[in-house]
């Protein structure tokens, strides 16, 4: 498993170059949520695939979702977003 500052360099190699309220939001709500890094990353991913990029309120709310229905792996995440139909992945 990756921490939260091994993916955000992981996309950028991968051509996602967030800016820096992108990265203030991303910890925010890893900090405001105390979510797993796991669960960090999986809603990063699930943020930038279902916008097509960055949207911090997005990431904040569908984290906030996760947290509450006391998601806690990546595995978990996806199979909840697909369950309620959240997003279109």
């Amino acid at each position: 498993m990756r921490t939260v500052e091994e993916y955000l360099h992981y996309l950028e190699g991968k051509g996602f170059h967030l800016h820096e309220d992108a990265i203030g939001f991303i910890f925010f709500g890893k900090h405001y949520t105390n979510a797993s890094d796991e669960l960090i990353n999986t809603a990063i991913e699930l943020t930038l695939k279902a916008q097509r990029g960055f949207d911090g309120s997005f990431y904040v709310s569908l984290l906030e979702t996760l947290i509450s229905n006391k998601i806690i792996t990546r595995k978990d995440a996806l199979k909840f977003v697909r369950e309620k139909e959240l997003l279109a992945i």
